[in-house]
């Protein structure tokens, strides 16, 4: 086969490419016609050559390529996408040409006849990502968390996507729909972490003000000011590190954008329309298959998650507010006002600094140093447990008296009995 000249290698390109828009209804074949200023004859004599050859060249310069993809093919494929994964990416519904399809074609070829159809837009190819931060060498150094805000479901809706991955792997350990990224979400992201991998080295964030206290916008983090988040890692004994650009957390960045391009198709083609239905698709599926793309092996072997031995993840995971003891032994939490029993220790908690302590369940603990004093509903109402101080305190107060009484009256038997000689 003789080699094309460069003229006529641009027209049968876009010769091509008019073919593709007009075989994915992009245009019809008269306004083909007209855009490659031929008649309606000469274009149904280049239609029928190329559903025989497969590709429109000049006849004077040499033949079709054995190489051709079969016109039935082509059509499929535009069918697929135009009909069914219109808003899938390319590399997605590659990957779904293959697994569910049997369509064994290069993922170069489709984008370029996706493109060529117009029905992905074309990009400029994009420069060499030169990785400035090495990966750590151990899963469960570094902890990446961070929220995306989307339209997951494809409505109006927007929810928040809090996804926690590993820095040394990019594996995914905990990823769910919540309504809005705040303290008591990323409590409980952490903590189904640490409970199902153990207690690691380092989490990574952004400023957010439940991560960091930032006294002046848009510059460093008060160290020592502690939100509820950094209470909570800094008994644990994680450090947390703070991240003052976008570009920073590139990692993380570019995996919600993998995210946002997958997650709402797949929720789409499996008619997920709630988000309980759709964190448990991604408890259970998802996830790991998402892993199984995605995550790159660690540099060493091993790993530096610990257990958490016997730690009371419930206490460390919750949000803690100090407050003083009225003189009726009330606390007062916002529009909640709480009643502490009598205790058999002390006669009453007027005037101490006690810790509320409001558990992700929104339930309520009040502690006095190791002592837990009440327990009580999200509604401030208390619960079994409280009731059972004050019951287990008035048991104990008449067995006492009991005891006292039953002692005095042996007293005065013994001075009534005389005395042996």
């Amino acid at each position: 086969m003789r080699q094309y000249p460069a003229i006529a290698m641009e027209r049968a390109m876009k010769v091509q490419e008019v073919f593709m828009r007009a075989m994915a209804k992009k245009i019809s074949w008269m306004q083909a016609a007209e855009i490659m200023g031929v008649t309606d004859r000469t274009m149904r004599r280049w239609k029928h050559r190329h559903e025989k050859y497969g590709y429109v060249l000049d006849q004077r310069y040499g033949r079709a390529s054995e190489k051709k993809v079969a016109v039935e093919t082509i059509e499929n494929i535009l069918g697929l996408y135009r009909d069914q994964y219109f808003d899938f990416s390319v590399r997605h519904f590659h990957e779904k040409l293959s697994s569910e399809h049997g369509i064994g074609l290069s993922y170069t070829w489709v984008k370029r006849a996706l493109q060529a159809a117009g029905l992905v837009a074309k990009t400029r190819d994009r420069r060499v990502h030169r990785r400035k931060r090495p990966r750590r060498p151990l899963p469960g150094m570094l902890l990446h968390i961070d929220g995306s805000h989307h339209q997951w479901f494809q409505d109006d809706r927007w929810y928040d996507l809090l996804v926690v991955l590993d820095d040394a792997t990019s594996e995914v350990y905990y990823a769910q729909l919540v309504e809005d990224e705040s303290t008591r979400t990323v409590l409980a992201a952490l903590r189904d972490v640490v409970e199902r991998r153990g207690l690691f080295c380092a989490l990574y964030s952004d400023r957010a003000s439940h991560f960091f206290l930032t006294p002046k916008g848009q510059q460093t983090v008060d160290p020592r000011a502690k939100t509820q988040v950094g209470r909570a890692m800094k008994e644990l004994g994680i450090q947390m590190i703070p991240a003052y650009s976008p570009q920073a957390r590139g990692r993380g960045e570019r995996n919600f954008r993998t995210w946002q391009g997958r997650l709402p198709q797949e929720l789409r083609t499996r008619q997920i329309t709630t988000p309980d239905a759709a964190n448990a698709f991604l408890r259970n599926v998802y996830i790991q298959q998402f892993n199984a793309s995605f995550t790159t092996p660690a540099a060493q072997q091993g790993t530096a998650f610990v257990p958490a031995g016997v730690l009371n993840l419930d206490r460390i995971f919750s949000i803690h507010h100090e407050r003083v003891v009225n003189a009726d032994n009330t606390v007062r939490l916002a529009n909640l006002l709480l009643q502490i029993q009598p205790t058999p220790w002390r006669s009453t908690l007027a005037g101490c600094r006690v810790l509320v302590v409001e558990q992700l369940d929104a339930s309520l603990t009040i502690h006095y140093g190791p002592h837990v004093i009440g327990r009580y509903q999200p509604d401030g109402q208390p619960l079994c447990e409280s009731l059972k101080i004050r019951s287990t305190t008035k048991r104990k107060k008449e067995s006492a008296k009991r005891k006292g009484a039953d002692s005095f009256s042996n007293r005065e038997t013994s001075a009534a009995r005389p005395s042996p000689r």
